[in-house]
C-alpha cells in the first residue's frame, strides 16, 4: 500500500507539492541500506554535488541538509538544521523533540528558521519544501527518524537542488568526530568528483553510442541481406527431376532413376481441392499472408533461447524457399532471416498459384517420392490430376512428417495408420472451415468411410494406397531388372546424339554429363521396346522365371535374348542379364583394366555370312566343295566336320552342294570357300551386315570393324580362315541386328534402344523433343538375290531341328555350337539365331561365369539345336502372335554351280524300267524325273516343311557338335 504523508508506514513515498500547495507529483524517496542521493553542503555553506547521508546516531544524531542555493547548517549537538532559500538563506535547525516533528516555515527573502524537534525515540520526519525537488537522503545503519517539514513560500518557487544531510563533524563517537561514523560533504573543488562524473558521463555516453550502433547495425544488416539478396527465379533453380524411361507404347514405364524421384507438373494439372488440402494441412492462412508468419518467427525465436528445440516459421511459402535453396538447407539463425526475406520476395513476384506449384514440385512426400505428381504415382499409382479429395487430403497429410523418426512414427497411412487417419481428419475438417469444401462450387467431404483403402497385398492399382515394398518407381526401378541394360544403351544414344557429354571438361549449359542427364535431368524417354516381346524374351530365358525353359536347368547355365524389328532397327526386346549393373551376357562389357569384352563365340551360326559372301563372289548354291577333313598347307590343326571327318553328301560322294553343306553345317566345305574368296571378303559382310566388333581369340582382343577401312587389315590376320565357321566371339546384339539384315533383304538399319528423348517445358508444362530417331536410315549392305538365296536354304532349317513355327508361318533360321575348350569334346557355346520379315531374334546359350561344360539337366550336352532352339522358338511365337503371316522373296538362283572345289556328282546309272512286254506304260525321260533338279526336289532332297525331319545321318549340323578351335598359324 501506498501511503502519502504517514509517518508510520515503511513503504512511504516522498511526496513534493507544487509551487501552489497542490500535491506534486510522487517520487520513491527509499534506497537500499537508508542511503539518499542528493547534494552535500561544502563547509563553507556552499552547495555541491555529491551525496548526504544521514547516519544513524545513539541518543540522538546531527547532520545537515542544503535545499535550494546556498545553506548553511552548524551543528548543533544532537540536532541539525537546514537551510532552504532562493535569495537569501533559509537556516532550519534541527533539535530532538519527542513525538512528531513540527516545521514551520515562515515566508520570507532571507533567512527562514525552521525548527525541527523529532520525539525521543521517534524518527526524523519528511521535510517537504515548497515546491523544489527534493533529492534522496542517504540513511545509514541508524534510524535518523523522518523529518517532516511543511511548506514555505520562498519568494516564488523555490528551486531546490540536491538535499545533502550529512553528520557534521562532532566530538567523540559523534559522526564526523573522532571515533565517530559516517563521511562528511565534499566541496563542489572536489577533484575526485569531478573526475568521477567525467567519467560516469563518458561511460554512458560510450555505452548509448554502443546501443545505438548495435541497432543500426542489425537494422543495415537486415536491410542489406533483404536488398542484396538475390532470388533466384524458379524456373532457374530447377530441383533434381527423376528421369522416366518408358516402352514404345509410351505409356508402360520400364525405369526411372535419379537422385530424387520427381517429376515437374505445372499448377493445371494439380486439381484445386489437392491445393486446398496441402494449404490446410500446412498453412490456412496461406490465401490471406505475404508469405511470412511473423507471429511464427517470434514464437520460434523465443523457444529457441529459453533452450528449446530449434523452430522456424512454417507458411508454405517459407517451407518452399527452405526446400529449394541449398544455402538454406542449414539450421541456423541466418538461415531462417534468409528464408523470410526470400519468401516476401517470392511474394512479390509470383501470384498464390505458381507459388503453390513450385512447392508442390519440391515438398518430400516419403518413399523416395518427391512432389506431388511422384506422390501420386507412388502412392496411388495414378498421375496428380487424377487425385480424389480423399486421396489428396492423404497426401497433404504426409507433409508434416512423412517419415517415421525415434520420437514419431510420421503419417505414412502403412506404417502409422491411426495417426495418419486422424490427421487426415484434421486437413478434411480444415478443408471445410475454410469453405473449401461442402461450399457452393466446391467438392463435396469425403466421408470416412472414402478414406483410401490398402490395395491387395503385392498388387498396386489406381485408386488404393500402394504397399510400400511395392511402391513402383524408385530412385533406382529399373536398374536392377532386365531393362537395367537397355538403361546402358539409352545413355549411349543420347550421348551420341549431342543430349548430353561423356566428360566434365566438356559440359555446357545445355549439354550434362550423361550420367547427371539421367539422374537429375527429369527426360521422359520413349525406347523402342516392345513389352510383348520383352515379357516372351524374359519368361523365356531368365532362370529365375518359373516355367523358363532355364527353370531347374544347372545353375551355370545362362541365356541372353535380342530381338530386333528388321524395317526399322528398333530393339524390341533384350535380354542380357538380370540387371544393369553386373555382366551384359548380350552386349559389350568393360573390365577394371579397361578391356572389352562380351562376344561369344557363334560357331555355324556365323555361316550366313560365309554363305552371302560365297554368292556375292559368284558361287552357286549348288556348287559343289570337298566336304572331307584335312590339315591345310602351312598349319598345324584338322579341319574337319562336327561329328564326321568324311561325310557323305545326297549323292553318295565326299562333295556337297552349298545349300547343303549349309544344311548340315559342315565345316570343311566353309573352310575350302574362304580360301576361294578370302577370309576379308567374310568379314566384310559381316561388317556390313551389322557385326561392329570381333574378338581375336589368341590373344584375346577386340578389333573395332566400324573403324576398319579395308578388311584385309584384319584377314587373314588376325581372322583366319576358320572365320568362315564362326571361331571369333561376336555380341548377340550384333549377331542379332546382322540377321536382321537378312530378315530386311539386305538392307542395314543400326540397331538402337532411342525413339525420342523430351524435357518437359517449365512453362508450358509440355514436353518438347530434344531427341528422336530420326528418319530411318537403311544401307543397301548386301543385294536382295543374294539374301534371298541365303534365306531360301535357311527357311528349311527350323523344320530340319524340329522347331517350326506355329501355322506354317515362314522362318529362317541357324543354330550354331562351339567348343568348351580345345581337345575337348565338351560344348561351351550355343546359338539359334533366325528371323521372319517381321522379327529378327538371336538367342546365346553359355556359361554364367567359369567356362564350364553347358549340359542340360538330363545329362545331355547342350547344343544350338535344343536349348537355344526352344527359347527362339517360343519368344518368335510370343513374339508373333497375331501378326500377320509374311513370305519371303523367292529364291534368285545366282552364281556359278560350277564354281566350287568339290566333284560333280556321278551320272545316274540307266535303269530300264518295267513296263511291260510292249513298253506300253514306260513314261519319256527314263523315268528319274528328269534328275534331282538340283537338289531341291528330288529324292533325298530338303524335306517338306509340313512332314517331319529326318533323323540325323551323321551326327553333323542336324545335331550340332563341337568344332576345332586350333589357332591356325601362317608359315
Amino acid at each position: 500500500m501506498n501511503s502519502y504523508g504517514d509517518p508510520s508506514s515503511p513503504h512511504g513515498r516522498a511526496r513534493i507539492p507544487g509551487q501552489h500547495g497542490d500535491h506534486g507529483q510522487a517520487d520513491d524517496a527509499y534506497r537500499s541500506g537508508g542511503e539518499a542521493r542528493g547534494r552535500s553542503a561544502a563547509p563553507d555553506g556552499t552547495a555541491s554535488a555529491g551525496r548526504a547521508s544521514v547516519s544513524p546516531r545513539g541518543a540522538a544524531s546531527g547532520g545537515r541538509a542544503s535545499v535550494g542555493g546556498s545553506a548553511s547548517v552548524p551543528p548543533r549537538g544532537a540536532s541539525g538544521s537546514a537551510s532552504v532559500g532562493r535569495a537569501g538563506r533559509a537556516s532550519v535547525p534541527v533539535s530532538p523533540a519527542p513525538g512528531r516533528a513540527s516545521v514551520p516555515v515562515s515566508p520570507a527573502p532571507g533567512r527562514a528558521s525552521v525548527p525541527v524537534s523529532p520525539a525521543p525515540g521517534g524518527s526524523a520526519g519528511r521535510a517537504t519544501v515548497g515546491a523544489a525537488a527534493v533529492g534522496a537522503a542517504s540513511v545509514g545503519v541508524g534510524s535518523a527518524g523522518r523529518a517532516r517539514v511543511g511548506s514555505a513560500a520562498v519568494g516564488g518557487r523555490a528551486s531546490v537542488a540536491r538535499a545533502g544531510v550529512s553528520p557534521v563533524p562532532g566530538g567523540p563517537g559523534v559522526p564526523g568526530g573522532p571515533g565517530g561514523f559516517g563521511r562528511g560533504g565534499r566541496g563542489p573543488g572536489d577533484p575526485d568528483a569531478i573526475a568521477r562524473a567525467k567519467k560516469r558521463k563518458r561511460v554512458n555516453m560510450l555505452i548509448a553510442a554502443f546501443a545505438v550502433f548495435i541497432m543500426l547495425a542489425g537494422l543495415g544488416v537486415v536491410g542489406f541481406t533483404y536488398y542484396s539478396t538475390n532470388v533466384v527465379l524458379p524456373e532457374d533453380t530447377t530441383p533434381p527431376q527423376a528421369t522416366e524411361l518408358y516402352a514404345f507404347d509410351n505409356k508402360t514405364l520400364i525405369a526411372k532413376l535419379g537422385t530424387e524421384n520427381r517429376t515437374l507438373v505445372t499448377i493445371k494439372d494439380i486439381p484445386q481441392h489437392v491445393q486446398d488440402a496441402v494449404a490446410a494441412a500446412e498453412d490456412r492462412n496461406f490465401y490471406k499472408h505475404s508469405g511470412v508468419d511473423y507471429k511464427g518467427i517470434a514464437r520460434a525465436a523465443w523457444n529457441n533461447f529459453t533452450g528449446g528445440d530449434k523452430q522456424g516459421a512454417s507458411t508454405i511459402t517459407q517451407q518452399y524457399a527452405r526446400n529449394a535453396y541449398d544455402n538454406l538447407k542449414d539450421d541456423t539463425y541466418a538461415r531462417k532471416v534468409k528464408e523470410a526475406i526470400l519468401a516476401s520476395k517470392l511474394t512479390e513476384r509470383y501470384d498464390k498459384p505458381t507459388i503453390m506449384q513450385h512447392y508442390l514440385n519440391v515438398i518430400y512426400f516419403g518413399r523416395g517420392a518427391y512432389g506431388i505428381e511422384a506422390a501420386a504415382k507412388t502412392y496411388f499409382s495414378k498421375s496428380a490430376k487424377d487425385l480424389t479429395v480423399a486421396e489428396g487430403a492423404v497426401l497433404a497429410a504426409l507433409i508434416k512428417q512423412p517419415v517415421a523418426s525415434e520420437t514419431h512414427k510420421g503419417y505414412d497411412p502403412a506404417v502409422n495408420p491411426v495417426e495418419a487417419k486422424q490427421r487426415w481428419n484434421y486437413v478434411i475438417q480444415g478443408m471445410i472451415q475454410e469453405g473449401w469444401l461442402n461450399a457452393a462450387g466446391r467438392k463435396p467431404a469425403p466421408t470416412e468411410a472414402e478414406y483410401p483403402k490398402n490395395c491387395p497385398k503385392g498388387k498396386a492399382s489406381p485408386g488404393c494406397l500402394a504397399d510400400p515394398k511395392k511402391a513402383g518407381a524408385g530412385l533406382d526401378y529399373g536398374i536392377n531388372t532386365p531393362y537395367g541394360n537397355v538403361i546402358n544403351y539409352v545413355k549411349a544414344e543420347m550421348r551420341d546424339k549431342g543430349v548430353c557429354v561423356d566428360r566434365e571438361d566438356q559440359v555446357t549449359a545445355r549439354k550434362p554429363t550423361c550420367s547427371d542427364a539421367l539422374m537429375s535431368g527429369g527426360y521422359r524417354i520413349r525406347t523402342t521396346i516392345d513389352t510383348k516381346v520383352q515379357t516372351a524374351a524374359v519368361e523365356t530365358a531368365q532362370r529365375k522365371t518359373k516355367g523358363s525353359e532355364l527353370d531347374g536347368q544347372p545353375s551355370n547355365l545362362m541365356a541372353a535374348v535380342v530381338s530386333i524389328e528388321p524395317s526399322t532397327g528398333r530393339v524390341r526386346a533384350y535380354y542380357g542379364g538380370d540387371n544393369g549393373t553386373g555382366t551384359d551376357y548380350a552386349g559389350k562389357n568393360i573390365d577394371s583394366k579397361g578391356n572389352l569384352s562380351g562376344g561369344h563365340p557363334p560357331g555355324s551360326s556365323f555361316k550366313i555370312y560365309t554363305l552371302a559372301a560365297a554368292l556375292e563372289n559368284g558361287k552357286s548354291l549348288d556348287s559343289r566343295w570337298k566336304g572331307k577333313a584335312f590339315t591345310p598347307e602351312g598349319t598345324e590343326f584338322k579341319v574337319s566336320n562336327a561329328g564326321s571327318d568324311n561325310p557323305t553328301c545326297k549323292d553318295g560322294s565326299d562333295s556337297c552342294t552349298l545349300r547343303e553343306s549349309t544344311l548340315k553345317s559342315l565345316n570343311v566345305p566353309f573352310y575350302y570357300v574362304s580360301e576361294d574368296i578370302g577370309p576379308e571378303k567374310i568379314v566384310d559382310v559381316a561388317k556390313r551386315a551389322g557385326i561392329t566388333t570381333m574378338w581375336n581369340t589368341n590373344p584375346s582382343e577386340a578389333v573395332d570393324l566400324t573403324k576398319v577401312k579395308d578388311t584385309r587389315q584384319v584377314a587373314p590376320a588376325p581372322f583366319f580362315h576358320v572365320v568362315a565357321y564362326g571361331q571369333y566371339p561376336v555380341t548377340v546384339l550384333d549377331h542379332a541386328n546382322g540377321v536382321a539384315t537378312f530378315a530386311n533383304q539386305g538392307k542395314y538399319v543400326k540397331a538402337h534402344f532411342l525413339f525420342s528423348v523430351q524435357k518437359r517445358n517449365q512453362q508450358t508444362g509440355k514436353w518438347d523433343t530434344v531427341a528422336d530417331e530420326g528418319k530411318v536410315k537403311s544401307v543397301d549392305a548386301i543385294k536382295p538375290d543374294v539374301v534371298a538365296d541365303v534365306t531360301s536354304v535357311l527357311k528349311d532349317y527350323p523344320g530340319r531341328i524340329d522347331n517350326r513355327l506355329e501355322g506354317g508361318r515362314q522362318a529362317a533360321a541357324k543354330t550354331g555350337t562351339w567348343e568348351q575348350k580345345p581337345g575337348t569334346l565338351e560344348n561351351g557355346d550355343a546359338w539359334t539365331i533366325g528371323y521372319t520379315p517381321q522379327l529378327a531374334t538371336a538367342v546365346w546359350v553359355g556359361n554364367v561365369k567359369d567356362r564350364k561344360p553347358i549340359k542340360l539337366k538330363n545329362g545331355d550336352k547342350v547344343t544350338g539345336s535344343n536349348l537355344p532352339a526352344e527359347i527362339w522358338e517360343k519368344v518368335m511365337e510370343k513374339a508373333l502372335d497375331g501378326k500377320e503371316k509374311l513370305e519371303f522373296p523367292p529364291a534368285a538362283n545366282v552364281g556359278d554351280p560350277n564354281s566350287g572345289n568339290g566333284a560333280p556328282p556321278p551320272p545316274p546309272e540307266p535303269q530300264q524300267p518295267n513296263c511291260g512286254p510292249l513298253d506300253l506304260f514306260c513314261p519319256p525321260g527314263g523315268g528319274n524325273n528328269g534328275g534331282n533338279n538340283g537338289g531341291n526336289n528330288g529324292p533325298g532332297g530338303p524335306q517338306d516343311p509340313a512332314e517331319p525331319p529326318p533323323p540325323p545321318t551323321d551326327g553333323d549340323g542336324d545335331r550340332e557338335a563341337i568344332l576345332p578351335t586350333l589357332t591356325p598359324r601362317r608359315d
